[in-house]
């Protein structure tokens, strides 16, 4: 079995979200888990799961329902994005490797090209390029929602690029601050993360939600075995202090594995929208 957590550049719009959803659906022996929007990020996450192959094709169809339904020269949000199908994961569940994964990602990438015109980009464990295995460093050399913008990286004119991969699990949690300051969450990201000398396996920026007229510390987490989840809140927890303000709420995206709740189950309680069926084990008995 492989799970997949595609990202798509549409978080205001249910119906649309509606619509790939069905379309990943539509293909046999795929169970969709769960899905959320944020209007801020604009911005959705599915989350699926199934046998190999046909993971494989729910993610090429979710991929040609976005580019059908959405036009990304229209598409303002907080969050980084090269396409509609923004980023493709693929991840290895029970009885599959990383080498299952990594198939399945670059089948999906050239099906999603040969059916839809739309660009495909390889990276993490799938990267054919060693420059491409970081996704930020995809992105950096990419565009960013405008395709006047896409530099040396061609692009779909409506639908972008897509960013497909295979990887590990990762955690995706959000901190929301009790301030509109953006600089402070930017100064706790840039304090937190790997590749400014933080805590290893962790990326993290500092974004505003006008909704919510507060900022917002967004993280990554890449090998939750690796990383002191406690001491990483705690840490925003103590600069979010120093900087004058607090810490207003924790969201978890997506699903954890048992091992990570496991490991630090009073940091994924803390998110308001943690729920036991959050954990992808309970999905597959």
């Amino acid at each position: 079995m492989l799970e997949c957590v595609p990202n798509f550049s549409e978080g205001r719009d249910p119906a649309v979200v509606r619509a790939i959803v069905e379309a990943i659906q539509s293909e046999r022996g795929v169970r969709v888990l769960g899905w959320e929007s944020d209007e801020d990020h604009h911005r959705s996450v599915i989350t699926f799961a199934g046998h190999n192959d046909a993971v494989m094709e729910a993610a090429v169809r979710g991929a040609g329902k976005a580019a059908e339904r959405i036009d990304l020269r229209k598409h303002e949000g907080v969050h980084p994005r090269v396409g509609d199908a923004d980023v493709i994961p693929f991840i290895p569940l029970g009885g599959s490797t990383m080498d299952d994964a990594i198939a399945a990602a670059h089948r999906a990438g050239e099906e999603i090209w040969e059916r839809f015109g739309v660009p495909v980009y390889f990276y993490g464990a799938a990267a054919r390029r060693p420059t491409r295995q970081r996704l930020e460093l995809v992105r950096r050399n990419g565009f960013d929602g405008a395709p006047q913008d896409i530099g040396d990286i061609p692009a779909h004119p409506t639908a972008g690029a897509a960013v497909v991969g295979a990887r590990g699990f990762l955690i995706a949690y959000n901190v929301l601050l009790d301030t509109p300051d953006t600089a402070i969450a930017q100064a706790i990201a840039k304090k937190i993360r790997e590749s400014s000398g933080g805590f290893k396996f962790v990326k993290s920026i500092g974004l505003l939600l006008k909704s919510h007229n507060r900022a917002q510390v967004s993280m990554n987490l890449t090998n939750f075995a690796a990383t002191p989840l406690e001491e990483v809140f705690h840490t925003i927890e103590q600069e979010a202090a120093r900087a004058g303000t607090r810490v207003h709420s924790c969201e978890l995206i997506g699903f954890i594995p048992q091992a990570a709740f496991d490991a630090a189950p009073a940091f994924f309680r803390r998110a308001e929208n943690f729920i036991p069926s959050r954990i992808i084990e309970t999905h597959f008995p």
